[in-house]
């Protein structure tokens, strides 16, 4: 009997079948030999499926390794657009009362109670479109710098060298259209889900007050609605943060990328929810001490505000730049996830094909 297999495998003779151990071993082997090279990452550092928890620790150790690089990013690149944005310089305020005026008027149209809930609301939903708004060319250039940057340092850190400028630059010259082709995808997506939200809501609190149901009750459905929308905006954000880490790491750009990002992190939600959370926590704690330390007067003759300030843009920009190195990291942890999972198919179903030949040609 000949057994006619054009596959080889080292201690396995023609005319005996392999053990169950020979093929684990053989598995075992093959695994190894096919981890990814093209990541920078060294042997010692492979990646698994990270645990929010895991993620943050692996981030303070990155910012450890490279913190030379990433002082310099937080100072040139994050500082700049964190004074600006917390302060609202660029935003006139006339601007803010009229549009907070007309979203409440939409708001009572809709069967809304003008109730300071509502009011409070529509006021830092329009300063925070009015500030996005004017600062946009700053996202678009120092933030966008200041995330391609990130990316950049936590791929040299695993590839085992330090930030250098020179490479930076060169790498941003040639993935710049990539990236503002990325990020004007990723703001026309935020801003789709924002104003189908805003339609959906208006729409179904109009129904409630069209058929007569009581206010209190309308207040209930588009308090559900919101907490909804939040899980699912959460969701868009996270995909948009992993789509901006894609188009640096890897050649694809705009809806291709935001749609890698979906395929990437299948499975994966919980951890970015988590990571979401966290960043989101802490950029609202800064934002609310800025806004009654430092741009309204509270306590004393306001001596405090030329301290106070500069500490809390520091602080805002620190959980920036830590949320961007997380969501590089967290990148990382679900592509190679998603490379053992295929490696793992593979390597099964070729084990199945060879136990397959094998059983036909010891039958013959």
């Amino acid at each position: 009997m000949e057994f006619s297999s054009s596959v080889d495998f080292p201690g396995i003779h023609r005319d005996t079948p392999p053990t169950d151990k020979e093929c684990h071993d053989l598995r075992l082997q093959t695994v190894a030999s096919t981890k990814p090279s093209d990541s920078g990452i060294e042997p010692d550092n492979q990646f698994h499926s990270m645990s929010a928890l895991e993620i943050l620790r692996e981030t303070v150790r990155i910012l450890r390794y490279n913190s030379t690089a990433f002082v310099v990013i937080a100072i040139l690149l994050i500082c700049p657009v964190s004074a600006v944005f917390l302060s609202n310089v660029l935003v006139d305020e006339s601007t803010v009362k009229m549009l907070t005026i007309r979203l409440v008027l939409i708001a009572r149209s809709s069967g809304l109670p003008l109730m300071p809930m509502i009011e409070h609301s529509c006021q830092r939903f329009a300063e925070s479109i009015l500030s996005s708004a004017v600062c946009f060319p700053l996202f678009v250039t120092f933030s966008l710098l200041s995330k391609a940057a990130v990316v950049h340092t936590v791929d040299c850190t695993y590839a085992k060298r330090r930030f250098e400028a020179g490479l930076f630059l060169a790498l941003v010259r040639n993935i710049w259209n990539r990236l503002v082709t990325t990020y004007v995808s990723v703001c026309l997506a935020i801003v789709g889900c924002l104003t189908t939200f805003l339609v959906l809501l208006g729409a179904v609190c109009s129904t409630f007050y069209a058929l007569g149901f009581s206010p209190d009750l309308i207040i209930s459905v588009a308090v559900i609605g919101g907490l909804v929308f939040s899980v699912i905006f959460a969701n868009a954000v996270i995909i948009c943060n992993i789509g901006i880490v894609i188009c640096v790491l890897e050649d694809v750009a705009g809806p291709g990328a935001l749609l890698r990002s979906c395929v990437l992190i299948r499975g994966q939600t919980q951890v970015g929810l988590l990571i979401f959370l966290g960043s989101t926590i802490g950029t609202v704690f800064v934002e609310g001490l800025f806004e009654h330390r430092v741009k309204t007067l509270s306590y004393g003759e306001g001596s405090s505000r030329i301290w106070e300030g500069p500490l809390l843009v520091v602080m805002y920009s620190f959980v920036v730049l830590t949320d961007s190195v997380m969501n590089a990291v967290f990148y990382f942890s679900c592509r190679s996830s998603s490379m053992v999972i295929s490696d793992d198919s593979v390597l099964d179903g070729s084990i199945g094909i060879l136990s397959f030949e094998l059983d036909d040609s010891f039958i013959d």
